[in-house]
Parts: structure tokens; C-alpha cells; sequence
């Protein structure tokens, strides 16, 4: 990231006013209210805005834009967009050869009179950065983390200058772009969890790198995308989905990873509780996973996120490196329906380790609280016994402590665990770093480790061989 004097909105609005290219107009219902207001207190406004439009009413909105069941949601954004875009550039066609012209929009829901809801709101900008080319579009997604309406409002209003700013001064540097859409802003007073940057100017943007970097930068605590690499809205996405998370490093996807994801959702689908037309697959990376030595390879980053997507699975990257603050974020969209999570038996040994709470007063009982306080379950799957002895299962496991086996024990009776067969065992000896090594020594067999279209893709496309543009990984807090 390039080094930059962090200036205030103020400030920021102030220089756009003056930019006599850049004009506009702004569009903005329910809570967002406070954007163009900044831009008018700022000075200057005359030159930089053209019209605003608030609409708190939905049927004033509908009147607009036209009737929607959803009004906080990015269609209904991007309708706005649409709508402001086309009007302003058809009605000051003459000011076009000198002049950029951009819409912006949002849509949001601020923190109610009871507080029985969550702030978050769409922002989006459909602009121009030479006169007379077709415009870009930019969408993100915010949550707001205040415990009052009017501090909900105030931040939203940063986060629409920072995002217009740094779309017209900071569009060469990504890192940059990001880290000052929260400027202004203290720790944890909103989360941006998703954006995505479209355009003739951007064709060279990859959105799934824009996610890793909102993750990498403490922005949000996951990012998601589909098969396709759209970037989606997770919460959105996953809204009352039966969801099956199966969370590795993926480098390369083998045999294995492909039989724990069979077996597990043979077992999820039999869930009385599961839906299974309502049912979605999830690949989980944690930041962790996809550092080295400090860094992050994008290139390799992208490498599995390909191989994930071309079988048709959707990816989530996330800061949670433990399990139960995965469930705990997942089962927020859940709302009530089933969350299946696939983990190895080693993991689970793992999950069942004191130490491995050692942030938490209540140790391993409030991390269960969490884990499985919901309609959460684990599917075990089993691994080689070493030294030819049988496989490692959930009915030989070794935990340290017969406190921690009566737990375990609660907890196959009670249905929160369950094991799940390997359909194949000669496959259990496959591990992806061995897998990995093979590939960049170029040595043979590696084929036979992984799915054919998984080592078609690597051949044809030299995936973990070279390197690319590294990021410095920060460390991510679980």
C-alpha cells in the first residue's frame, strides 16, 4: 500500500467541490440522508453537485424507481444507479466534453427506535473518469456496528465520501482504495464485507483480490464469492440456506477433500432438519491458511479459488481461524436452519484442546456454547492410522482427559457429532503439501491425487508453479 496523509471528510469533500470536472448528482433513501449533506457543508457544492434526491417514504421511493420488495438490497441500488445515471447525462449532454459525471446512490437501514435490528445500507457510484467514455460502477456493502441511529448516520456519511474520493484519487492503488473507505473512522464502528469495481477502467481489477483485501486490511472479518467469481454479500447469499462448510488450504483440492465434501452431504441431505433444495456448499479459507512466510501470494490465491469454482462451489475467506467463531458468523444467516461443518479428525481432536481458548474467560465450555448452542453439526471424517494400524475414527479417538470423553460422548448422543465414512481408503494417504511438492519438482503420479478437470486445470494453466505479486499478511485475530 502506498503511503498517504489520511485527510478528513471535510477535506476530501471539499477538493472534489472544486474539481470543476467532477459533477454529479446524489440519490439517497431511508437513512442515508447524510452523504450530500457533507458535500453541501463542505463549500463549494455548486460545482460539484447537480441535484439530490432523498426519499425516506417507500411509496415516494416506488413512485421513483418503482415497486420492490426489497429496499435495502443492492437490485435496488442498482436500479437507482440506472435511473440518475441516464437522467443526468441525457439533460447536461452539453457539459459532457468537459466534465465527469457520476451518480451516487444508497439505500440503508440505520439502527431503530428499539434497536431491534442491524444498520447496514448498499452504496454505489456509477462514474466517469475521462468525459465522454462509458462510466464504472462501484458497490459496497456496509454494516454499521454503533449502538445508536444517529452515530449509524454520521459514519455512513464518511463512508459515501471516502468511497467517492477514493474512487476518483486513489483508483491506481487498490490497497489504498480500500483502507481509506473507513477514514475518519474509529476500530470497529462499521464493516465493509464486500465491494466490486466494474468498468472500462477497471478491466484490470480482479473483485476476488478486492475481497481478500477487504479481509487482510480488518475491514470485515469474511469475504465471499461464487462459482463464476462474482463477489457476493454473505448474509444475502446465504440468507436461510442449509449451509455445509468444509474449511481447508486447498492446495491443490485432492481426492480427499472432494470424498470429505461427498460423504459429508450425503449424511447433511438425511438431516430431518435440512432442506435439501435450500442447501449450500461452501470452500472456507482462513487468511491464515493463505500466508507464507508473511505473505500472501495472490497468484496462488487465485490458483485455488479457480480450481474451487470450476467444480461450481462458492468460496468464503475469513479471519476465523477458530471454529467456533466460523459457526458463530455463519449461523447469523442460517436463522434457524441447519449448518453442517465437514472437519478431519484431527481438527476435532484439536477443537476439544483447552489451549485452544485460552482469549475466552469461559475456555472451551463458552466456545461449545457457541459451537453448538445452535442447530450446528460436525461431520467427522476419519484418517490413517499410523504404523498400519486401523483408521483413526470417533470410536477410537484419544481426547486428554475422561472429562473430555464423556463430553465428546454427549455429543455424538445428542446428534451435534457424527461420523462420516471415507468412501475410499486407499485414498487416505494423499495430503495436499505432499501433492504440492510433487507438482513444482515436476514429479510424476501427482495426477492420480487429484479430481481429472482439478489436474487438467493445473497442467493447462501452470497453476503452483510460478509465483506471483505478493501481499504482507497481516495478522488476523480470531
Amino acid at each position: 500500500m502506498s503511503e498517504y496523509r489520511q485527510i478528513g471528510t471535510r477535506e476530501k469533500a471539499l477538493r472534489i467541490n472544486l474539481d470543476p470536472r467532477i459533477y454529479g448528482s446524489f440519490a439517497e433513501i431511508g437513512a442515508g440522508q447524510e452523504v450530500s449533506a457533507n458535500f453541501f457543508a463542505a463549500g463549494g457544492a455548486s460545482g460539484t453537485i447537480a441535484l439530490t434526491t432523498s426519499a425516506y417514504d417507500m411509496k415516494i421511493s416506488d413512485s421513483v424507481y418503482g415497486e420492490s420488495k426489497k429496499y435495502v438490497a443492492e437490485p435496488r441500488l442498482m436500479t437507482m444507479l440506472d435511473k440518475e445515471f441516464s437522467n443526468l447525462s441525457s439533460k447536461l449532454a452539453h457539459r459532457k466534453k468537459e466534465t465527469m459525471f457520476f451518480s451516487f446512490a444508497n439505500t440503508v437501514e440505520v439502527l431503530n427506535y428499539y434497536k431491534t435490528n442491524r444498520g447496514h445500507g448498499w452504496l454505489g457510484v456509477r462514474f466517469q473518469l475521462t468525459p465522454e467514455t462509458p462510466p464504472n460502477d462501484c458497490v459496497i456493502h456496509v454494516i454499521m456496528k454503533d449502538n445508536d441511529g444517529l452515530m449509524q448516520q454520521k459514519a455512513l456519511g464518511r463512508v459515501g465520501i471516502n468511497l467517492i474520493y477514493g474512487l476518483y484519487y486513489y483508483n491506481q492503488d487498490p490497497e489504498l482504495f480500500i483502507n481509506s473507505l473507513v477514514d475518519g473512522l474509529g476500530q470497529g464502528r462499521v464493516d465493509i464485507d464486500m465491494v466490486r469495481i466494474t468498468g472500462p477502467d477497471f478491466e484490470h481489477i480482479d473483485n476476488r483480490l478486492m475481497s481478500m483485501l477487504l479481509v487482510k486490511n480488518g475491514l470485515t472479518d469474511s469475504a465471499m464469492f461464487g462459482p463464476d467469481g462474482n463477489v457476493l454479500q454473505a448474509s444475502q447469499a446465504l440468507y436461510k440456506k442449509n449451509i455445509l462448510v468444509l474449511r481447508g488450504r486447498f492446495r491443490p483440492l485432492t481426492h480427499v477433500n472432494l470424498d470429505m465434501l461427498k460423504m459429508g452431504l450425503q449424511e447433511f441431505r438425511k438431516d430431518e432438519d435440512v432442506d435439501i433444495d435450500r442447501i449450500q456448499v461452501l470452500f472456507e479459507l482462513t487468511l491464515k491458511d493463505l500466508s507464507a512466510e508473511g505473505k500472501i501470494d495472490e497468484k496462488d490465491f487465485l490458483d485455488r479459488v479457480d480450481i474451487i469454482g470450476s467444480l461450481g462451489y462458492s468460496v468464503i475467506i475469513s479471519n476465523y481461524q477458530k471454529y467456533y467463531t466460523l459457526v458463530s458468523y455463519l449461523s447469523d444467516s442460517v436463522r434457524n436452519r441447519k449448518l453442517g461443518v465437514i472437519l478431519g479428525i484431527d481438527n476435532l481432536k484439536q477443537i476439544f484442546e483447552d489451549k485452544y481458548y485460552d482469549r475466552l474467560k469461559g475456555r472451551l465450555l463458552e466456545a461449545y456454547g457457541i459451537l453448538f448452542g445452535r442447530n450446528v453439526k460436525l461431520y467427522v471424517y476419519p484418517a490413517l492410522g499410523e504404523n498400519g494400524a486401523p483408521m483413526r475414527t470417533l470410536e477410537n479417538i484419544e481426547l486428554e482427559s475422561p472429562e473430555l470423553m464423556h463430553l465428546l460422548n454427549y455429543l455424538k448422543d445428542s446428534g451435534k457429532i457424527e461420523q462420516i465414512q471415507c468412501s475410499n481408503e486407499d485414498i487416505l494417504h494423499i495430503f495436499s503439501d505432499n501433492v504440492l511438492k510433487m507438482i513444482k519438482d515436476q514429479e510424476e503420479g501427482w495426477e492420480s491425487m487429484v479430481p481429472t478437470i482439478v489436474g487438467k486445470m493445473i497442467k493447462d494453466n501452470e497453476l503452483f508453479v510460478k509465483e506471483g505479486k505478493s501481499q504482507p499478511a497481516e495478522k488476523a485475530e480470531a
